[in-house]
């Protein structure tokens, strides 16, 4: 029991198929209630697709676990309606500080642009996000969520896959067009199919500490290479709701995971760090250690892996539910088109190769960080104190210092669902880019990304939305015609397009700025926020051409 959050109970509800005695058959079913598979359900049920969801348990996670949620992740659950009741309850940051020994010797900021609507990262205890979730679920009345169903064998052919699951009530089997794991690093799933995850084991361990403290350090991200409080090691500290702050201390290998976990080897470590007049409360305790690896593919005939259950990473960085969510935020778009019989099966194999390459971007990064953080050798120390001394008064040198390069989304620049320039461009928003956030008025929102639904989107620029051409007019509505329809909108300085077609006024220029707009520009945006092609004049053959092509149809 914690202190400050108390549990939900989830009701458990007899299956219709034990009731029935016999089996059901589902589109979609996802095993996994935990931040990724709740995303993946709720972004294909808010799209209309009917979706089972089934969890061995009957409540959230226990203990904080996932703490950090990056800018992205955050944009992401704004587009399933759960980004505010997240940032709202959460602990929004965007600096993060470095120290060795007693001094600071390197800083960050996450956002150093304004002009965004959500912040670097805001920490918040998982179990308050997978609340969140649930409750946006139940909302949703074509996703139906069953707890303690425990899924016990699974078997596929290529037509379907066949699921047994286990309740207090007994056995039933069903059968799915589609099954998601979304079951976790363990993934049942995964080893009953037999199905491999080749990566490394990081030889560490590390204490997780969450204390109960009133404290008026600010909401930054703080961690210390050898700090006097704990020699030789490294500390990382940051602040979550309810006055609950995170503290993670490196133990190494040798240390007895069952005995650094009692109060009297945890106590007397926070109070040599916050000394012995700051009043504390711990709340949770676990020791960790962590491994980077991943799947060879993440689809494999009717089953697709998602989060935890494809990869993992260190926790240094914050790459764990973010790349998860980031995943289901790839696959639900491809999976919804497939099911409607609008894109190929074989559309699933760019959600694998996409988070492959994201996935691999996230264990470099992470396996960089825990090697500074963890040196193996004394040369490799000695180099890394040496940088970290260098850096308190050289640039060159902060750019070596690595406690953890923090969660980005990935830029898919290599993908073959993008359509190459053909024109010349300035800024970042190339094909594959993650979407940049900008202020506009006349949207459901007062940003960009709030009005980027499910759908692909056309951004279309002119100064004047009044001006815009008949021909120009009709040339964007008919976008809508497109077996996989297209949402123009008219992006301007200012007044209003024609009617059947929205209008998004950049008054402050930053859009423009950002995506390089001149007047006929237009972007093909991918239903998960990255860029798909752009064009210096609208010509909506080549927009259908670039929608076959993003959704696997040529």
């Amino acid at each position: 029991m914690l202190k400050t959050y108390t549990y939900p109970k989830f009701d458990y509800v007899r299956p219709p198929e034990l009731v029935e005695q016999h089996s059901g058959h589902y589109p979609v079913v996802i095993v996994g209630a935990g931040p990724v598979g709740l995303s993946m359900a709720i972004d294909l049920a808010a799209q209309g697709q009917k979706v089972l969801l089934l969890d061995n348990d009957d409540t959230v996670s226990i203990g904080s676990r996932g703490v950090c949620y990056a800018k992205r992740t955050l944009e992401v659950l704004d587009r399933m309606d759960c980004g505010s009741p997240c940032v709202d309850k959460g602990m929004s940051w965007n600096v993060g500080r470095t120290f060795f020994g007693e001094g600071e010797v390197f800083n960050f900021n996450l956002r150093p642009q304004d002009g965004h609507n959500r912040p670097g990262m805001v920490n918040l205890q998982q179990y308050y996000l997978e609340d969140y979730l649930v409750q946006r679920a139940r909302q949703l009345p074509n996703l139906e969520m069953r707890f303690k169903n425990n899924v016990i064998s699974v078997e596929q052919d290529d037509k379907q896959a066949t699921v047994r699951v286990e309740t207090p009530d007994g056995a039933y089997t069903l059968t799915t067009d589609w099954l998601v794991a979304a079951d976790g690093a363990r993934s049942p799933i995964r080893n009953m199919l037999g199905l491999e995850i080749d990566g490394k084991i990081f030889m560490d361990r590390f204490l997780i500490a969450d204390v109960i403290m009133k404290a008026d350090y600010p909401a930054e991200r703080w961690f210390w290479f050898d700090p006097p409080f704990h020699p030789n090691q490294s500390v990382l500290l940051h602040k979550q709701a309810d006055n609950v702050w995170r503290i993670d201390f490196q133990l190494g290998w040798d240390a007895d995971p069952e005995a650094e976990k009692k109060p009297e080897k945890v106590i007397p470590r926070i109070k040599a760090m916050l000394g012995d007049e700051r009043e504390f409360e711990l709340e949770w305790v676990s020791v960790y250690t962590f491994q980077c690896r991943r799947m060879g593919q993440f689809n494999h005939n009717r089953v697709l892996f998602v989060g935890d259950a494809a990869h993992q990473v260190s926790p240094f960085g914050a790459r764990g539910a973010n790349s998860g969510i980031q995943d289901s935020d790839n696959l639900a778009w491809k999976l919804k088109l497939v099911i409607d019989g609008k894109a190929p099966a074989s559309l699933l194999d760019s959600y694998s190769s996409e988070r492959c390459y994201a996935a691999d971007e996230n264990i470099m990064n992470s396996t960089r960080s825990t090697d500074f953080i963890t040196p193996k050798s004394k040369t490799s120390k000695a180099f890394r104190n040496a940088v970290l001394e260098l850096a308190q008064d050289y640039p060159f040198a902060r750019a070596l210092v690595n406690s953890g390069r923090l969660s980005v989304p990935s830029w898919l620049v290599d993908s073959p669902l993008n359509t190459p320039d053909e024109d010349g461009f300035a800024g970042n928003m190339v094909p594959g880019a993650p979407m940049d956030d900008a202020p506009v008025t006349g949207g459901k929102t007062a940003w960009l990304l709030g009005d980027m639904d499910t759908r692909f989107h056309l951004l279309h620029y002119v100064e004047d939305a009044g001006a815009l051409s008949a021909q120009q007019a009709q040339a964007l509505a008919g976008l809508a015609d497109h077996p996989i329809a297209v949402h123009a909108i008219v992006v301007a300085q200012r007044g209003t397009a024609p009617a059947g077609l929205a209008t998004l006024i950049d008054a402050q220029g930053a859009l423009r700025e950002r995506y390089d707009l001149q007047p006929g520009t237009s972007y093909l945006l991918r239903p998960d926020q990255h860029v798909a092609a752009r064009w210096r004049q609208l010509d909506a053959a080549k927009v259908r051409a670039a929608v076959n092509r993003a959704t696997g149809n040529v």
